[in-house]
């Protein structure tokens, strides 16, 4: 990774991850996420889609009125009566979205010509209600390169504030995105870039740090990859990886990440698999009898990362079918019972077979109870 550039970051919960089936935030639940975002660090939160209806409108107008930190804008179509309902939502920023590849723009019976038109047309237009205007290039990934480095280039040409390059479908790999990604700066240089991943081969993540290694200065993000489908680059994914690993600047403060991520799971009504990464609950659970003797030694021997660096507990070693002699001994001086190798032995073939049998861990409760039934 390349130090030192900032990126600014663009939550999109609000708007993509509330197109997931299935997720509806209730009003106070949108301004509670809004608040996490904030006190998270978020540079701009993407509030909504004003052509959803005056109840998406009077949602947007309320988190404005909350005066967080970072930025609110609106998602719009290329369509002017988009534009003027989020002029009535008080957001200082706006996004205006362009179907770019030949399928969506066969689908909606548009030409290249329509877009380009439309664009020059609409951010015009927009510079007048609006201090920050983005356009997107929807399904950029499938586009002609030709026609998104004449779309790049015109939308630099009209100032706009950055072009977001969408990978609607998620199909990208990370090859593809950093050579998609420097050539536009190539062939378009000074315009500043985002980049929207979805993650449908399970790639979201790594186009989005690959998309800032090649160049890109803004990403586009959601909590816990809520979104269409499989969902879009998580904030929680990426932002570790940028800043808690990498050596990039931003001002997301990393010890909020796991709690904003909980409370927005259960307004969604999507539980956080055990497993996923950063914010999962069995991720800092280590079982392995080589892992743990390790960790006892060295925390960072098995672990990318301190918990503590998310906010989270530290972590926890569990005794189960493939534990070892080492987490007998320290489980059982925990209670302040100290065994020699072969005691230590004889209790982890029991832990074991129990452990399996059970087809779950042994508590350090149930441990002790072995090793007091084997001492009588």
């Amino acid at each position: 990774m390349i130090p030192g550039k900032r990126i600014w970051m663009v939550d999109t919960t609000l708007r993509d991850g509330e197109q997931a089936p299935g997720v509806v935030f209730h009003p106070l639940e949108k301004l509670e996420v809004a608040w996490g975002l904030s006190d998270c660090g978020i540079d701009e939160i993407e509030a909504g889609i004003p052509a959803m209806g005056d109840m998406a409108c009077q949602e947007i107008v309320a988190l404005s009125r909350l005066n967080l930190s970072c930025i609110l804008s609106c998602w719009c179509r290329a369509v002017k009566e988009d534009i003027i309902l989020a002029a009535r939502c008080s957001t200082p920023g706006i996004h205006i979205s362009f179907p770019t590849s030949s399928i969506l723009l066969k689908t909606f019976e548009k030409s290249e010509n329509w877009v380009l038109d439309t664009l020059k047309d609409l951010v015009s237009f927009s510079k007048q209600y609006f201090d920050q205007v983005s356009v997107g290039a929807q399904d950029a990934t499938r586009t002609d390169t030709r026609f998104l480095h004449v779309f790049a280039a015109t939308c630099h040409g009209l100032g706009i504030h950055r072009l977001r390059i969408a990978d609607t479908v998620g199909l990208a790999s990370p090859v593809q995105t950093m050579k998609m990604i420097q050539d536009l700066i190539a062939a378009v240089p000074g315009l500043a870039l985002e980049f929207h991943g979805h993650n449908d081969l399970g790639m979201a993540t790594a186009n989005a740090v690959t998309a800032v290694d090649a160049g890109a200065h803004s990403l586009s993000v959601t909590i816990n990859g809520l979104g269409e489908r499989a969902g879009n680059a998580p904030l929680e994914e990426v932002a570790m990886a940028l800043f808690g690993l990498g050596p990039r600047q931003s001002p997301i403060r990393l010890k909020h990440l796991d709690a904003l991520s909980r409370m927005t799971a259960r307004y969604a009504g999507q539980p956080i698999p055990p497993a996923k990464p950063i914010v999962g609950d069995r991720i800092f659970s280590h079982e392995s009898g080589i892992h743990c003797a390790g960790l006892l030694k060295n925390p960072s021997s098995y672990q990318p990362f301190d918990p503590k660096t998310l906010g989270r507990p530290e972590a926890s070693l569990v005794l189960g079918s493939h534990s070892g002699t080492a987490m007998i001994s320290h489980f059982l001086e925990k209670k302040g019972i100290f065994v020699d190798k072969a005691t230590a032995g004889r209790l982890l073939d029991q832990v074991r077979q129990e452990a399996a049998a059970r087809n779950r861990p042994v508590t350090a409760k149930r441990l002790e109870a072995i090793y007091q039934d084997m001492t009588l």
